[in-house]
Parts: structure tokens; C-alpha cells; sequence
């Protein structure tokens, strides 16, 4: 098992960040051009209608292109600032992931991706990976946040 933990500050609310964070299409844009992400129903509200125990499947393409492998991911918990899911495909025995937003005043927050992750043998170069997405996501993150905000 290793862990890794990256964060950055969003100019949005903590409740309006996490509500993004929900949706299928944000996580799609956030991965984008690493994984071209096929499946999920982007127009599916999280926010609003996912519950503990949903469970959903995608298919990943490296740089859009290149078949990766089926990623499944059950939410664990939902609540206003926080959002927890197991996820497992390919390499992956398990890949529990929180995503994280914590206030910093009125219109800007914490946010954090850390994941516990197992990849037996191959752990400490999924960790390298899962560090430099989770740098790459929050990127993709801020620069969205700017247009939003």
C-alpha cells in the first residue's frame, strides 16, 4: 500500500467545488488529454442523485487513443465538503481515493486528492503515476475554477 496526497486552493466555495467534483464530465475534463474517458453518463448529477454504494464503470484510452483498461469506482461517502470512492481496474487492486474541499473564507477553498493505492509490485510506479495526475488534474482544476469563478 502507498499513499499519495497532493493539494492546491480553488477560488470557489468548498460546496461548490465538491458539487462539481461529482460530475462525470468534470472528471473527464480534469483527466483529459492523459485519458479519454468513455461510459459514464456525463449527464448524470451527482450532487443529486448518487448515493453510498452506487457503483459505475468507464473505459480508459491513453491520450485518447490507446486502450487502457475498465475502471470501476463505488462511492463511499458523499457529504457537502468530501467525497470517497474504492475504484480498481488494471494494475489497480485498490485505489481508495477522498477528494477533499476545505474552506479558506467565502469564495475559495483546499482542495486535496489522496489516495491509499495497491498495485502489488507495480505500486511504486503506479504512485509515481497517480502523483503526477493528481498535479496534472489539480492544474486542470485551477484553470477551470478561474473561468468559473
Amino acid at each position: 500500500m502507498a499513499v499519495v496526497r497532493v493539494s492546491t486552493d480553488l477560488p470557489l466555495s468548498a460546496e461548490r467545488a465538491c458539487a462539481l467534483a461529482r460530475r462525470p464530465a468534470l472528471f473527464a475534463f480534469v483527466v483529459k488529454p492523459v485519458f479519454r474517458v468513455t461510459g459514464l453518463p456525463r449527464d448524470r448529477d451527482f450532487e443529486a442523485s448518487a448515493a453510498p454504494g452506487d457503483e459505475l464503470s468507464a473505459r480508459l484510452w491513453w491520450f485518447g487513443a490507446i486502450p487502457a483498461w475498465r475502471h470501476h469506482l463505488r462511492i463511499v461517502t458523499l457529504e457537502p465538503r468530501e467525497l470517497f470512492t474504492n475504484e480498481r481496474g488494471g494494475l489497480l487492486r485498490s485505489w481508495n481515493h477522498r477528494l477533499t474541499f476545505e474552506p479558506r473564507g467565502d469564495a475559495a477553498c483546499r482542495y486535496t486528492d489522496e489516495v491509499t493505492l495497491d498495485a502489488g509490485p507495480a505500486t511504486p510506479l503506479v504512485w509515481l503515476f497517480a502523483h503526477g495526475l493528481f498535479r496534472w488534474r489539480q492544474a486542470r482544476w485551477r484553470a477551470l475554477a478561474r473561468v468559473i469563478a
